[in-house]
């Protein structure tokens, strides 16, 4: 698979039951022996959810154009306002109660990535295919998931789902079709050892046995490790030991999570290996993540940061009201106030992601440059309930600085969102007259 300095995309370091893919090395450039022209990095696509909407006073910007000053929300965003364009005015018309459904926090996450009403007939519910998965079936064959859906909370494990119906809108993003949706994966040892593992579904006792004797996943690929650092070049070695460097400070965060939670009574089922802190377990999920996508294991995702219609608590940053509660809060100041720091909270965990994101070198450009990754809400304000000009906005240039970033654009009112998402899909190449209740592509995102 080694041809001199040539490396296939496809290299695999390969050990007992194990296989770890590799990041995007100058090596793997298909170039002449006089070209110095890096190769081009694949594109990824993925979607960021948070729930209950958001302080909107807070939120939302008071000019167009240029990004000057960023609201207090975004202000961790700071060192990124040249990566992020934020957008303004867009709608999701189909999480308005229009018809009888899944209530109004199902329905703004159940319909957000399909631009559908969710509804729910005699016999079963129904959504639609969400934009992640049209791309998936599309280009999902050129990795080794289509794609991977991430989560941090599971209605049915905090005890307030009130039936499997809204459940299955709240705690889901991905539709396979529009009756399978596609769960997110919440624990962090379960997602590692899909990554990583031979896909084998252990019990915590079974874990715990194997824990005893774990060595390191790197442990049974040192061979391989060690005969493809012989043929890379100084820089294809740095970027190799940062990335597998990274999978080694994973596999400690995951033994630390899971020891903690020995020694933590949670009062509720919990999975097994979850970080009782949220940021905690944010950083090890995006984490892994961001390997994935360095290695090519996946160009699509979707991370529901916690479940719609939420009621965790923030006992970290001193919030000890349940969240969507809070979001209720008939102008009280100091409820809103609470709300406002939940906000910006999530958003500098997402500033954290996006740091490491843009650490990563492939070619000449960033993880984050080559990546589209909308962060946002289905509601806008979670006191009103309102759909309409929803928090949005879109992290990175898709490439080939497709996207012109540092910008604020205000779309035509009542835009749909789905728009938005017609334009990253066809970018994708995963190609559509039509999705949802879309009207045409996103104007304004490239100024080329």
């Amino acid at each position: 698979m080694i041809t001199g300095k040539k490396l296939s995309r496809r290299t695999l370091l390969r050990g007992l039951g194990t296989s770890v893919a590799l990041p995007f090395l100058d090596a793997m450039t298909p170039a002449m022996a006089s070209s110095s022209v890096p190769g081009k990095a694949p594109v990824r696509m993925g979607f960021v959810y948070v729930p209950n909407g958001m302080d909107i006073r807070h939120w939302n910007l008071d000019h167009e154009g240029k990004l000057g000053e960023l609201s207090r929300i975004m202000k961790p965003l700071e060192p990124f306002r040249q990566d992020i364009t934020v957008l303004g005015n867009l709608t999701h018309n189909s999480g308005r109660p229009l018809l009888d459904g899944a209530g109004d926090h199902g329905r703004c996450c159940g319909s957000y990535l399909t631009g559908i009403q969710v509804r729910k007939s005699a016999v079963d519910i129904r959504a639609s295919v969400s934009c992640d998965q049209i791309v998936a079936n599309k280009i999902g064959h050129k990795t080794r998931f289509p794609s991977l859906e991430l989560g941090l909370e599971d209605a049915r494990q905090a005890g307030d789902c009130d039936s499997g119906y809204s459940c299955a809108y709240t705690n889901n993003l991905a539709w396979r079709n529009e009756t399978q949706p596609l769960p997110p994966v919440l624990d962090p040892r379960a997602l590692f050892e899909r990554l990583f593992g031979n896909g084998v579904v252990l019990s915590p006792e079974a874990r715990a046995l194997q824990s005893k004797y774990r060595r390191s996943i790197l442990d049974f690929v040192t061979e391989d490790t060690r005969k493809l650092q012989s043929d890379l070049g100084p820089t294809d070695k740095r970027k190799l030991e940062e990335y597998l460097s990274s999978i080694r400070e994973i596999e400690r965060q995951i033994e630390k999570a899971e020891k903690d939670n020995a020694q933590i009574d949670p009062g509720m089922p919990k999975p097994y290996g979850v970080p009782a802190d949220f940021a905690e377990h944010f950083k090890l999920m995006s984490d892994m993540l961001t390997v994935a996508l360095q290695a090519d294991l996946t160009r699509v995702f979707t991370f529901l940061v916690t479940r719609e219609g939420t009621s965790r608590s923030y006992r970290e940053i001193g919030i000890a009201d349940g969240h969507h509660p809070l979001t209720h809060h008939r102008n009280d100041p100091a409820l809103m106030e609470k709300v406002t720091q939940i906000n910006t909270y999530h958003v500098k965990q997402f500033a954290g992601w996006l740091e490491k994101l843009k650490s990563i070198r492939e070619g000449d450009a960033t993880l984050l440059d080559n990546s589209m990754i909308v962060y946002g809400a289905g509601l806008a304000d979670g006191n009103r309930h309102n759909h309409e000009d929803l928090p949005t906005l879109i992290a990175g240039r898709g490439g080939d600085n497709y996207i012109k970033p540092g910008r604020r654009i205000n779309y035509r009112r009542e835009t749909p969102m789905c728009n938005l998402f017609l334009t990253m899909m066809d970018r994708m190449g995963a190609h559509e007259e039509y999705f949802g209740d879309s009207t045409g592509p996103a104007e304004g995102l490239n100024l080329s």
